[in-house]
């Protein structure tokens, strides 16, 4: 695969997977994350095991200029992507009046602005007469009202709406654009101990990242406009379309009621 792929959040997590499952096809890399999160190990690793030119940038894309640096810098070593997978972001498991102000502002942030900003960039330089595809990692937390998920959630009901309305736009280009909508991810050691504490059928919910990138990829290549990885995410996303709302709403208040009780 003659390809160049920018992927953000690419140290850790579902981001380093989706980097070594496209080097695995040959694909070569961009790979984007936070300073001294260990993207020039990575990038060493995928060098030395595979035949592909890897690049890595270390820069926060909180800040509005890294988004447009991040493309000068590609145009400038003659690099044009033909892949963007927004994958970086900032999630939370709190009540709402446990986290700051700046907090929130990173969130919304990284979560919003910077996959709209690097999809406009990424749109402007690629070529009109070959492939590309996009993938913004959104939630099933963009879906279901959660507890505790409040921000987070509504960023990704943002990136839901923003990636189908780009894909509508650009039918009739050669951009192919797609929704991932994982459930719960062990992406962290945190996480994995959190995701530990979950009881009843959400905790079989929980999917590895590696089977979370390969199950994206391969839709991602065939132009599918929504992923929703593992079987049950899948029946559950089915019940929640003909479910009545009121009966979702209790079944949530009891949750409410339940974490508070613990």
């Amino acid at each position: 695969m003659n390809k160049t792929a920018i992927i953000t959040g690419a140290s850790e997590g579902l981001g380093k997977s989706f980097a070594i499952a496209l080097a695995e096809k040959n694909c070569n890399l961009v790979l984007v994350s936070l300073p001294n999160s260990g993207l020039p190990q990575l990038a060493a690793f995928i060098r030395n095991n595979f035949a592909i030119n890897v690049q890595y940038f270390e820069m926060d894309l909180t800040q509005t200029e890294s988004c447009t640096t991040l493309f000068d810098m590609l145009k400038q070593r003659g690099i044009t992507a033909d892949i963007l997978i927004n994958n970086a972001g900032l999630g939370n498991w709190a009540w709402f009046e446990e986290k700051g102000l700046q907090f929130y502002r990173t969130q919304i942030e990284l979560n919003i602005i910077t996959p709209v900003l690097l999809t406009r960039l990424f749109l402007a330089q690629v070529s009109k007469q070959t492939r590309s595809y996009l993938m913004n990692v959104g939630s099933l937390g963009g879906l279901f009202i959660l507890p505790k998920k409040q921000v987070y959630g509504a960023t990704k009901s943002f990136i839901r709406y923003f990636t189908n309305c780009l894909r509508l736009e650009l039918s009739n280009s050669n951009t192919s654009v797609t929704l991932l909508s994982p459930g719960g991810i062990n992406t962290k050691p945190e996480l994995l101990v959190l995701n530990h504490t979950i009881k009843g059928i959400s905790r079989y919910t929980i999917l590895e990242p590696e089977q979370v990138a390969k199950v994206a990829l391969k839709g991602m290549f065939n132009g599918k406009r929504e992923i929703i990885p593992g079987r049950l995410n899948r029946i559950l996303v089915a019940l929640n379309a003909i479910l009545p709302q009121r009966l979702k709403e209790y079944i949530i208040q009891r949750q409410v009621r339940g974490m508070f009780a613990a």
